[in-house]
């Protein structure tokens, strides 16, 4: 079965880390772009980072640049965002996406995204 599947996220306090992990299963991460994504209630679904196939090129959106960390390691097929100083704001379901053809870029567009995670819930609250 093709799939991804999210770590089970977790509620933490304000200034708390969390990381998450997207691994494949069914296929090959190795020539997939990924990207994470969040959606919190009441609001559209956003880009939160990305990464390119080689891993070498990553985005972040602006709220999360020099707190969250992208990464893969395609040995383990898995993909990670490590997200530390976490704030009340960052408060999403955070989703997993990965695409032959999807191309990592500043805008975190999810055009050429074939296959999601599950969704996980991040809750930062006091």
């Amino acid at each position: 079965q093709v799939q991804l599947v999210a770590s089970v996220g977790g509620s933490v306090q304000p200034g708390g880390s969390l990381r998450l992990s997207c691994a494949a299963s069914g296929f090959s991460l190795d020539n997939s772009a990924i990207g994470w994504f969040r959606q919190a209630p009441g609001k559209e679904r956003e880009g939160v980072s990305c990464i390119s196939t080689s891993g070498g090129t990553t985005f972040y959106r602006d709220s999360v640049k020099g707190r969250f960390t992208i990464s893969r390691d395609n040995a383990k097929n898995t993909v990670y965002l490590q997200m530390n100083s976490l704030k009340p704001e960052d408060t999403a379901v955070y989703y997993c996406a990965a695409g032959v053809y999807y191309y990592c870029a500043a805008t975190l567009w999810s055009y050429g995204l074939n296959y999601w995670g599950q969704g996980t819930q991040v809750t930062v609250s006091s």
